[in-house]
């Protein structure tokens, strides 16, 4: 197996969730020519009151660019799409688009990294559970089922999958 490198990063979205979501996954792969992606989880608002639950995913993007730029790239896609950066309680308010660099990784070598090694954000663990299986050809079972969803005619979200993006005059997304 060949080695790949580059960050895991935790999405989010609690308002317009489906919407916004396909939006962020697009937006990564205008940067990006390949993107896997864990299944995509309807999880309950943690640590705020709210009563818009979020739809979450972890991506691994293999890149050698840096984590400031990587992280320079979330925050211009969370403002994109609407979410004020500036705003003192923006951990605790409704968000359209939430992007969290979690760690850099190497595939195979952190396939069994305890996922509480990389996020304290326990309602992740079975998304990194499932993306390292994957990316490994491993097979996980998961007891909820993932949310589908669709990008340019694509479905994804149901289970872990890599988007391609073909960079013919169409810019087709494959899975």
């Amino acid at each position: 197996m060949n080695q790949q490198s580059g960050f895991l990063i935790g999405i989010g979205s609690n308002i317009e969730p489906h919407h916004n979501l396909v939006a962020i996954i697009d937006q990564l792969l205008e940067h990006f020519p390949k993107i896997t992606l864990s299944r995509v989880l309807l999880l309950p608002p943690i640590g705020m009151n709210s009563p818009h639950d979020f739809l979450n995913v972890v991506a691994f993007i293999e890149t050698t660019i840096s984590e400031d730029k990587l992280k320079d790239m979330c925050n211009t896609i969370e403002m994109k799409l609407g979410r004020d950066r500036s705003d003192p309680t923006r951990k605790t308010k409704d968000r359209p688009a939430d992007l969290d660099i979690l760690c850099a990784a190497q595939f195979p070598k952190d396939s069994e990294r305890a996922a509480h090694t990389i996020t304290d954000e326990y309602f992740l663990y079975p998304l990194l559970e499932e993306i390292a299986a994957y990316i490994s050809g491993k097979h996980i079972s998961l007891e909820q089922e993932g949310v589908a969803l669709m990008s340019m005619n694509l479905a994804f979200g149901q289970t872990a999958t890599t988007i391609y993006r073909q960079t013919d005059t169409r810019n087709k997304r494959i899975i």
